[in-house]
């Protein structure tokens, strides 16, 4: 399933249909993400200690209009994608989840046409909080460009 193209969701670990259904329904919802094109590749929930974790995977490819004066990949277009897959994976476990706080920082350049692939684990939750890490990626070779860490809060009536 994707914003705009194709893709597939699964479900695999703890979670309940319903779980993934939420997630899907955000996404489908997601029209910031589907105007960038970010595909969703997957989301899921894993247990860890018995606590469950979303995980999700999104791809975007880089536009003309993504680039930027130094002929690179514009970083805001890096971090939404980061952060569009945060939210998936902040997501996946169907508590209605959104940012508190984020950092990113940039590794390498990503250029016109490349594909960059983002993945998020949920490394923590704790009460309404949590924790998690976003890798973007090139696909074309598998170096790091960006590394995002985000800080989740689950809204007061999820």
């Amino acid at each position: 399933m994707s914003a705009g193209g194709t893709g597939e969701t699964t479900g695999v670990g703890p979670a309940t249909p319903r779980d993934l259904e939420h997630v899907r329904r955000m996404w489908a919802q997601d029209r910031a993400s589907a105007h960038l094109g970010i595909e969703l590749l997957n989301v899921d929930v894993e247990a860890h200690h018995g606590i469950p974790l979303g995980r999700a995977r999104a791809r975007m490819r880089i536009t003309a209009t993504m680039v930027n004066g130094h002929d690179i990949a514009h970083g805001g277009y890096v971090f939404t994608l980061a952060d569009s897959t945060f939210a998936l994976a902040c997501n996946a476990t169907g508590r209605p989840t959104v940012a508190a706080g984020c950092d990113i920082t940039y590794v390498a350049a990503g250029r016109l046409d490349d594909v960059l692939v983002a993945e998020a684990r949920e490394r923590v939750t704790y009460g309404r909080s949590g924790i998690t890490d976003v890798t973007v990626t090139r696909e074309s070779d598998g170096a790091v460009v960006a590394e995002f860490r985000g800080r989740s809060r689950v809204l007061p009536d999820g």
